[in-house]
């Protein structure tokens, strides 16, 4: 088999480099810093996805950093704005699982359409190429479809899948799932789940339960719950946090489709707004493209001047 690299953040940040953070690296190729530049950069950050309160706080800090340092040069606020952006990411990173525990169990949530199938196939295939002996559980039961695809996805990544029948008991799934990690000696058991929003109290019902499950034959279990969000939703993405974070409760966030949008400031309003690190971020469309969330290479590749 051919191996393919994975892509790094850097190269999925193209489009969003040539968009609204190229225009705000233009904003430094001058010599001076006016209202006007200060005026544009606040326009910029908000039409990407940064949000307005993130975005309010960030000139602030910023124009406090630029006074108190008595900065002139354009590059020098570019540089401060730079340090500025990594504070709010590096404020909220925490470690992702505890490798020497032995089976680490990662709930992940998020609606449907949100890239979650696909991001916790790329997920099973990041474990499974560091190493680690992985089992997935198609516990979104609600959909036929959810559980289908969920077998293909783990057949590429050469992941063994533990599902019931569409309409099943997610948590008997969870169970057995958990029965069946722990009498293979799987170190990561990944657990998908339904994402019907416009159900809310059901859900919120199906999620409590399935951690009550894993919980009761797990110590500490679920370890992670991963909430997927589209990146290319920007705002709604925000919302969609908030409201599972209500739901049950989002340990980190995996970033799908980051690839694919041309704004990617979402990803510090999630982490300002929510104080929830972003564990991993999709790169591209191919099962090895999701790497872990590498704060200085995000925002270093926003930045990187053509």
């Amino acid at each position: 088999m051919l191996f393919r690299r994975s892509k790094t953040i850097e190269e999925g940040l193209t489009k969003t480099r040539r968009s609204f953070f190229g225009r705000i690296a233009s904003l430094f190729e001058g010599d001076q810093i006016t209202d006007d530049t200060w005026e544009e950069l606040e326009m910029l950050l908000i039409q990407a996805d940064v949000g307005v309160k993130t975005t309010t706080e960030l000139v602030q800090s910023l124009r406090d950093r630029v006074g108190a340092r008595d900065l002139k040069r354009a590059d020098q606020v570019e540089q401060a704005l730079k340090e500025e952006l990594l504070k709010i990411l590096k404020a909220v990173e925490r470690p992702y699982l505890d490798e020497q525990r032995m089976l680490n169990i990662v709930l992940v949530v998020g609606v449907n359409g949100s890239g979650k199938t696909t991001s916790i196939a790329k997920l099973a295939k990041f474990h499974k190429d560091r190493g680690d002996k992985v089992l997935l559980a198609a516990g979104d039961t609600f959909r036929a479809a959810a559980i289908d695809q969920l077998k293909i996805w783990g057949e590429r990544a050469d992941v063994e899948v533990i599902a019931h029948q569409p309409g099943a008991d997610p948590g008997a799934v969870v169970y057995d799932a958990i029965q069946a990690a722990q009498s293979r000696g799987t170190q990561v058991l990944i657990i998908d789940t339904a994402g019907r929003l416009h159900t809310k109290y059901n859900l919120m019902q199906e999620l409590r339960k399935m951690a009550s499950v894993a919980q009761k034959q797990v110590h500490q279990a679920p370890h992670e719950t991963l909430l997927v969000l589209d990146a290319t939703t920007g705002q709604n993405a925000l919302h969609q946090a908030r409201t599972f974070r209500e739901i049950v409760g989002v340990s980190g966030v995996v970033m799908a489709k980051l690839d694919s949008t041309a704004k990617g400031g979402i990803v510090f309003a999630v982490a300002s707004e929510l104080q929830l690190p972003i564990y991993f971020a999709a790169t591209g469309e191919k099962i090895q493209d999701l790497a872990p969330f590498d704060a200085e290479a995000f925002v270093e590749g926003l930045f990187e001047h053509s």
